[in-house]
């Protein structure tokens, strides 16, 4: 009995080596990136006003979209972990599919209902809005690939909160939003944060709808691209850099407002 304890495997070691494994997939790649361009390239990029433009853009765009997807998101994802039927899963699979799109066919199916050709996109301009090339047209596309990960995350953050404490709270006399405000978001937040980060992270690097959808105003990952193929891949570099310190940038700063909301 002895022996066979002596020779069985440490199942905790071999997870942590399985798992360091893609940890390291992760992080090798991200830091060949930052060693590959001086930090000098990295500042004068940051000092460039169209790139500087380029960020706010990229910024303000995942921000709105984000608010967008959690003001909708989240009580969709309420219902549904409250709903016990059949359309509850077809709903499910409808806010599912942006995911499985790729993200050009997200821009061209966008383009189809608000581009400029397309009744809606028509509609918009005839009051002076307009749905693309616009900022207004990156939050659509944006809005489109990221706001599922709101509604996929905060569902199972809802699904974990035991129904029985509402049931308790309605017995006291308390109404359903009042329930929900007290007992239900607080135990859900830590999910529906993390949610929110995964949004807007998303919404950050999306680059094939909001391709098709904007252009103009570039955001970053436009802004990457071209840089890319038009100078190559050396000078998109640096704009790569800044992308992904504003992104690790928003998400420590979520990950300290919100209590660890990935545990």
């Amino acid at each position: 009995m002895r022996q066979e304890s002596i020779l069985s495997p440490d199942w905790l070691t071999v997870t942590l080596v399985l798992g360091g494994v893609l940890v390291c997939y992760y992080l090798v790649p991200v830091a060949a990136l930052f060693l590959s361009v001086p930090l000098g390239d990295v500042i004068v990029q940051m000092s460039d006003p169209s790139v500087v433009q380029v960020v706010a853009t990229s910024l303000v765009g995942a921000t709105i979209s984000t608010v967008v997807a959690t003001v909708f998101g989240v009580p969709l994802s309420y219902w549904l972990s409250r709903e016990q039927s059949r359309r509850s899963s077809i709903i499910v699979g409808i806010v599912v599919l942006p995911l499985v799109l790729p993200p050009i066919v997200s821009g061209m199916v966008l383009h189809m209902v608000f581009g400029p050709s397309a009744p809606i996109g028509r509609l918009a301009a005839a009051v002076g809005v307009q749905t693309w090339r616009s900022l207004l047209g990156v939050v659509l596309a944006q809005t489109f690939v990221a706001s599922p990960f709101v509604v996929v995350t905060s569902l199972a953050a809802f699904s974990g909160v035991d129904p029985t404490l509402e049931a308790a709270s309605r017995s006291l006399g308390k109404g359903r939003l009042t329930t929900v405000y007290r007992i239900t978001l607080p135990l859900a937040m830590p999910g529906i944060v993390a949610g929110m980060a995964l949004a807007f992270a998303r919404a950050m690097g999306e680059f094939g709808a909001t391709m098709i959808m904007a252009y103009h105003p570039e955001t970053m990952p436009v802004r990457i691209w071209l840089a890319f193929s038009g100078r190559g891949v050396d000078t998109a570099f640096p704009i790569a850099i800044l992308l992904v310190l504003v992104s690790v940038a928003v998400l420590v700063v979520l990950n300290t407002v919100a209590s660890n909301p990935w545990t």
